[in-house]
């Protein structure tokens, strides 16, 4: 199985959350609410969960291997740096990206990106 289409939602700047994604698996499965969390000065993948009672949270998705987990961490990473730089040197994909931009303060729609 292969990623074949990632899909940065969402950047944030100021919270431990730093992204939300979405991944597209073999242009047959989307799996949306991927999010790159940023915790003790690292960085990690984290599936999208839901809340179980006060237990606390359960994975809706996740990787089942080692192999395609780490696959998929890598390949995230990547995509998460690479709209970092961009939205660094693009006023306008920055806007669209970030959470709290001005784009999104005046009421603009978000683009789909």
């Amino acid at each position: 199985m292969q990623i074949t289409d990632l899909r940065i939602r969402k950047l944030f700047e100021e919270s431990p959350m730093k992204a939300i994604i979405s991944a597209t698996f073999d242009n047959q499965l989307v799996v949306h609410d991927i999010k790159v969390i940023c915790a003790r000065e690292r960085y990690f993948v984290v599936m999208p969960s839901k809340r179980v009672g006060d237990d606390g949270y359960r994975d809706v998705a996740h990787p089942i291997t080692y192999d395609f987990r780490k696959y998929v961490e890598i390949t995230i990473m990547a995509a998460y740096w690479q709209a970092v730089e961009a939205a660094k040197n693009d006023p306008d994909l920055y806007s669209q990206l970030y959470e709290g931009s001005k784009a999104e303060t005046d009421g603009a729609a978000n683009p789909d990106p």
